[in-house]
């Protein structure tokens, strides 16, 4: 496992590392993590998991929800009565389902999410979604997917409810004019620059997936394009291209050149000419440019590796190489879809190792031996690197933070030179 540079082919002809896989422990969060941001963006979805108290803990820890706010997910426990069978877990699914709805009468689309717990007691949530999606009717809907660890990781969790929604989304009229889809959950205010982005390039209104209010989930069809704002939307990817609709190969829209090449492929997709694309966009890419330049010096030629945790890694690595003139030691990531990283893998260095999957033990053996200048991981081994002398940034920000887009570009680069300040001010 020594991580040798053999060079492969990538999509695009161009080579790219040798793949290093990893197969042993985890110590990423499970799928559940990613209700957090699904049901702020959903307003009118409820998140019902049907798990144990752990899973409800982690939620309410990870949220951080206020006691006086009244959040639209829930945990449905599963209590002792129903591992020994006293109780039918159906009637009492159902009785919490209607028990919910009643007292949330605004909740137009309920989601029923799978746990570790009811996929060990092979509880068959999506018979149940059926069930209670054909008795309520009154323009409600009942879905079901997996957050469950033994399934998915972190970010997988947003692809199993995007997946979900794909076949609840109406069909395009026969001969409706081409349309653009974005697809990937992005905080409001970014979600707005695009719009305001796309309306001036003179892009057809965009459809977004998830949509802020369910109800108004757009048409797809063949003659829909849909750029991706976020890279680990593999299941939802394919279940889009089941309905026809075709995907528009990007960089992903990570700092000024990844958002450049983004908004490029949806303006060459609808014939915007690129005089008219190089004025509108230029404004904002200069922007963003002048803003990542505030970090240049403290990045520049600093040395960065990334234990896998939300797929995010290689785009990241990728804006962090070009832009900022960092090098990227190692990039793991829990899963490498090379179709959707077909742009972004021959942009890294030919020398920098990458890995897939998690083998947390060999992983740290090698960030020991790397001695990188950062390293991005989970909250768990962030402490014991810092002990360690190595400085670390916390994954999980990556999510929770609006990143993408000109004018969060500044931002992003700030939160990979923030922990090498913070360690220099601290030195003695």
């Amino acid at each position: 496992m020594s991580g040798d540079l053999s060079l492969a082919p990538s999509a695009t002809g161009s080579a790219v590392p040798a793949v290093l896989r990893e197969r042993g422990q985890r110590t990423v969060f499970c799928g559940l993590t990613g209700i957090v941001w699904l049901h702020r963006k959903m307003q009118d979805a409820f998140f019902l998991v049907v798990g144990s108290r752990t899973c409800a803990h982690l939620l309410q820890s990870a949220a951080g929800v206020m006691i006086f706010a009244e959040p639209r997910f829930a945990t449905a426990i599963i209590e002792e009565r129903d591992l020994a069978g006293m109780a039918d877990c159906n009637d009492e699914l159902d009785r919490i389902a209607l028990q919910l709805l009643e007292r949330r009468p605004e909740i137009r689309t309920l989601f029923l999410v799978g746990s570790c717990p009811s996929e060990v007691i092979k509880l068959d949530l999506g018979k149940a979604a059926q069930r209670l999606d054909r008795s309520l009717g009154q323009g409600r809907r009942v879905l079901h997917y997996s957050g469950s660890g033994i399934e998915t990781t972190f970010t997988e969790g947003e692809d199993a409810c995007l997946a979900a929604l794909v076949p609840q989304m109406p069909a395009t009229a026969s001969g409706a004019a081409p349309g653009l889809l974005v697809v990937g959950t992005l905080p409001d205010v970014v979600e707005d620059q695009f719009r305001r982005l796309f309306a001036e390039l003179g892009l057809p209104e965009p459809g977004w997936l998830p949509a802020r209010r369910l109800a108004d989930l757009p048409a797809i069809g063949p003659q829909t394009r849909f750029l991706l704002a976020q890279p680990f939307l593999g299941e939802t990817v394919r279940a889009l291209q089941d309905r026809g609709a075709r995907r528009l190969d990007a960089l992903f829209p990570f700092g000024a050149e990844g958002t450049t090449d983004w908004l490029r492929a949806a303006a060459d997709a609808f014939g915007v000419s690129p005089m008219h694309f190089n004025r509108v966009v230029a404004p904002g890419r200069e922007r963003a440019k002048r803003a990542i330049a505030h970090s240049q010096a403290q990045l520049s030629g600093k040395r960065i590796t990334f234990l896998p945790d939300s797929q995010l890694e290689v785009p990241l690595a990728r804006f962090l190489s070009t832009e900022l003139g960092m090098v990227p030691v190692e990039v793991g990531t829990p899963y490498l879809h090379r179709d959707l990283m077909a742009r972004e893998l021959p942009l890294l260095p030919i020398a920098t190792r990458l890995s897939e999957g998690q083998h947390v033990e060999r992983q740290l053996d090698r960030v020991r031996a790397d001695r990188p200048d950062l390293t991005v991981c989970g909250l768990g081994l962030a402490n014991p690197l810092e002990a360690e002398g190595l400085a670390t940034k916390w994954a999980i920000e990556l999510v929770f933070s609006p990143i993408h887009g000109f004018d969060q570009a500044g931002d992003l680069a700030d939160l990979f030179a923030r922990p090498l300040r913070r360690r220099d001010v601290l030195r003695v």
